[in-house]
């Protein structure tokens, strides 16, 4: 049907935007709806003045703004890899002066093959964002490989919208379920992974957690 079409289309744009009618709109809905998904991924970081810190998908860059005045120059540091050229774009503007301070890196690259060095990151967020990974084993070992021992993750994203998207046709495989995210953390050797609800300014969330190890 057309409203199966549409949703799929918008399914696309919010997987990778482009500089388009549905693009735009995709980034309205991320600034609307991911808002307090950011915040809250930041939040439970536990981010310190020196860790080095990764946002995969920043999108058009609200978590990075949430997280950089927590760091503090020199050692800390804020990394960005996103595969969408039009929010590299749009996130590097909103950015420049934090990135000209050499605080923030930005990165247009995907998930999978992250240009990042082995253990070398200290804390992961990412918000809405793992169910459009094509593969969840090579993206959670990607995330593995780059973060230090001990390191934390955290993972923020709305169930239940996720239930609707997908009952609408917006994803084309089955990625979305978060049982099979933490499994396939699990499966490349994370620990303590746990899903928690969470509410913030009446907006109902869940939080996935996860610990690296070597």
């Amino acid at each position: 049907t057309s409203a199966a079409m549409l949703s799929s289309k918008f399914g696309q744009q919010l997987r990778c935007p482009t500089k388009s009618l549905m693009g735009w709109l995709a980034t309205k809905f991320f600034k609307w709806h991911n808002s307090v998904l950011e915040e809250n991924a930041v939040k439970l970081c536990r981010i310190r003045p020196d860790d080095t810190v990764l946002e995969v998908g920043y999108g058009p860059g609200l978590g990075l703004l949430a997280a950089a005045p927590l760091l503090f120059k020199p050692k800390g540091k804020l990394i960005g890899v996103d595969y969408s050229e039009y929010m590299y774009k749009m996130a590097s503007e909103q950015t420049k002066d934090l990135i000209a301070s050499g605080k923030v890196t930005l990165h247009l690259a995907r998930v999978e093959a992250m240009p990042l060095e082995d253990s070398s990151v200290d804390k992961v967020f990412h918000c809405n964002c793992y169910y459009f990974w094509p593969d969840l084993k090579a993206g959670t070992s990607e995330l593995r490989r780059v973060m230090k021992p001990g390191g934390l993750m955290v993972t923020t994203l709305r169930l239940k919208s996720l239930e609707i998207a997908a009952s609408k046709g917006a994803f084309t495989v089955e990625n979305w379920h978060p049982e099979l995210y933490m499994e396939a953390l699990q499966a490349v050797g994370f620990t303590n992974v746990q899903m928690e609800d969470k509410v913030d300014k009446g907006v109902s969330f869940q939080a996935i957690l996860a610990t690296a190890t070597k």
